[in-house]
């Protein structure tokens, strides 16, 4: 079962991947969610940014597969929530875009993600920045103001976890984000 936070999680993302706005889930909204996305750090490279549009991709591409029963290409909240909360039908498309964010965020590749670009990448879905800083804090940041990648891959695996509270992901919604 769902805790509160795990839902309050993914109703902030749903309203986040809704990049135009009109109660609904689009592919148009997870090609222009990836090209913000992209757009942020634009020093990640060729390989980097095909990987995390290919991510958003699977992303849309498994909830239309597991979701979209009647074929319009369209998802609810209602729907969106049911199997982002299920890892056992979501799991591997959050891994793939764990993966390929946590990999924007160090362009230069030596296994750490630096605050700005962090702060660049989780603005560009459309996060506030407050939340932005106060998880980044509490991913518990070394040397040069810097987090592991495995860190945040991570943290964003158990942002979708349906049974996780009390995680650093929770900073994302605390006090009415968005």
């Amino acid at each position: 079962m769902p805790t509160t936070k795990a839902n309050d999680r993914v109703q902030l993302v749903f309203s986040l991947f809704d990049a135009d706005g009109n109660g609904v889930l689009e592919a148009d909204d997870f090609e222009l969610m990836g090209k913000r996305v992209v757009a942020a750090v634009p020093e990640a490279g060729g390989s980097a940014q095909g990987r995390m549009l290919d991510a958003f991709r699977g992303y849309w591409e498994t909830l239309v597969r597991e979701l979209d029963a009647d074929g319009d290409g369209r998802i609810s909240p209602e729907e969106f929530t049911a199997i982002v909360l299920a890892p056992e039908r979501f799991g591997a498309t959050v891994d793939a875009f764990a993966d390929a964010l946590a990999a924007m965020g160090d362009p230069d590749g030596d296994g750490f993600v630096e605050r700005p670009h962090f702060t660049a990448l989780m603005t560009a879905i459309g996060f506030q920045r407050p939340n932005i800083d106060a998880l980044f804090d509490a991913f518990q940041p070394v040397d040069g103001d810097r987090i592991p990648v495995t860190t945040w891959a991570d943290g964003i695996r158990d942002y979708y976890r349906p049974e996780k509270a009390g995680i650093p992901g929770d900073h994302l919604t605390a006090g009415g984000a968005r």
